[in-house]
């Protein structure tokens, strides 16, 4: 059963632990030095979120969690990937622009004992990227029991632009979930075991985790920092500040760098997405990296506590006496190619219901469940291709959400935001991106420059985990 659901959720995590435990650093891997080949095991593990009340959890060659692996563009990744599960899962290769045959999707089942073998061609620029688990039904609970690991892609910009580049000293990876924990301090969660309010609003925890830990402490230079910030979270919606107010710049989004750093006191991220933040800890104080109430959620959306809806932290940093390496904020980062709409050669729209409102579609999985989810009206049929796209072209897609907000993510292609709710996107939101937090009505312009086919085609869906696998997804191909 899942533990603290919807209405629990916010009520279970009592006063935070101290900072005193240091933020878990994931380990490295760098595939240049290894000749380019990369294994990994998906595995069960055991993992203390609270000492010593070890967890069972999974992971990627790990107990929790995964690996960081870094790739440099033009390069060719041999991976392998061991299923040590009981259960069959995937490993899709969230932003990273490769073949459907590559992608990872509900079609490319690895069974328990057996290997998958892609090999990725990364050809694209630098961005923060990851990977997860994308089996269809159980994507959601395989996520929330640790299968995630952060994916970096390397083109020589960071030297370029003089950038943070110090893995795990001034250039750190941030995975931000939130779980439910039960009486003994474990995890569970079971995807025949939902509720209507599970799966309407998504999983939520009351208790806030960075990479694996609660409330953990990064010991940072007083200087430039690079947080790299991945919301891994089945459903929850981060409100991202620093206990004390301080200005921070946003260098990069989903699929790499924006022309130029974007000054905020305040991030929303959602499911899925990732920012890449340059903090300065010059002044040398200590302080914390805070979440808020999700505005999407209303009542529902409380993280306090008790209730309230005040700020509470997630992990915090101190400044050392070490003498940092980076000082100078870069004016500029890169050239963003212009949008250009009328290059589109067609429009469709997608009407994502939650079944929060609307009429109810199709019967599929969860059928007991009123108003089920669907795009379009349709719950995702893995033998039904739902868009068909041509190499080499671009359309806009009109995302509208009903009932709630939805973070919409599109396999094999990137997108840049042509408007949110009518407005043009806010300067954060400007540059490539893979997913995007539509609350009412949002239209991007898509390019398509990866193939597909019908045997195993690129998705498009909701990152609210339980939306995804209760059928809030389509399939396109693009040949």
């Amino acid at each position: 059963m899942l533990s603290g659901a919807l209405c629990e959720a916010r009520g279970d995590s009592g006063d935070p632990a101290p900072a005193d435990i240091a933020l878990p650093i994931p380990e490295l891997i760098d595939a240049t030095k290894q000749g380019n080949a990369v294994g990994l095991k998906a595995m069960a593990g055991r993992h203390a979120f609270v000492p010593g009340k070890p967890a069972r959890t999974y992971g990627y060659s790990a107990p929790i969690l995964g690996p960081v692996i870094r790739v440099q563009r033009g390069d060719e990744i041999s991976v392998t990937v061991e299923n040590a599960l009981d259960a069959a899962t995937t490993v899709h290769w969230h932003g990273l622009l490769v073949s459907g045959h590559n992608d990872g999707g509900p079609q490319q089942l690895i069974h328990p004992g057996d290997r998958w073998r892609p090999v990725l061609k990364i050809d694209q620029p630098a961005a923060t990227l990851w990977f997860h688990p994308h089996p269809h039904h159980d994507t959601a609970r395989q996520i929330y029991m640790g299968l995630t690991g952060m994916l970096i892609v390397d083109d020589g910009s960071d030297a370029r632009l003089n950038l943070p580049r110090t893995y795990g000293v001034d250039d750190l990876p941030i995975i931000l979930q939130d779980r439910s924990f039960d009486d003994d301090e474990s995890i569970s969660y079971d995807s025949n075991d939902l509720n209507a309010l599970d799966i309407a609003y998504g999983a939520r925890g009351g208790t806030f985790i960075v990479n694996g830990a609660i409330m953990p402490v990064a010991k940072v230079p007083r200087g430039l920092v690079r947080l790299r910030l991945l919301n891994a979270g089945n459903a929850q919606n981060y409100e991202l500040r620093f206990s004390d107010r301080r200005v921070f710049h946003v260098i990069a989004s989903d699929a790499g760098f924006l022309a130029a750093p974007v000054a905020l006191t305040q991030l929303t991220i959602s499911p899925a997405e990732r920012f890449e933040i340059l903090v300065d800890f010059a002044d040398g104080k200590a302080i914390s990296l805070e979440t808020g109430p999700d505005e999407q959620m209303g009542a529902f959306g409380r993280v306090a506590p008790d209730g309230s809806t005040d700020y509470v932290p997630v992990m915090r940093f101190e400044p050392t006496s070490a003498k940092p390496r980076v000082t100078e904020l870069p004016p500029r980062l890169i050239e963003l190619e212009p949008v250009t709409p009328s290059a589109a050669v067609q429009r469709r729209q997608f009407v994502l219901n939650s079944g929060l409102c609307g009429a109810r579609p199709e019967a599929g999985v969860h059928a007991d469940m009123p108003n089920l989810i669907g795009i379009n009206g349709r719950p995702f049929d893995i033998n039904r291709i739902d868009v068909e796209t041509k190499l080499g072209t671009s359309e806009i897609w009109e995302i509208v959400s009903v009932g709630m907000a939805h973070p919409f993510h599109l396999h094999g292609a990137l997108f840049r935001v042509l408007s949110i709710e009518g407005n043009p996107a806010p300067p954060h939101l400007a540059g490539w991106k893979d997913t995007l937090l539509v609350e009412d009505k949002a239209e991007i312009l898509v390019t398509f420059n990866r193939p597909a086919t019908r045997d195993r085609p690129f998705m498009y869906h909701c990152h609210i985990l339980e939306h995804e696998d209760a059928g809030l997804m389509g399939q396109y191909i693009c040949t």
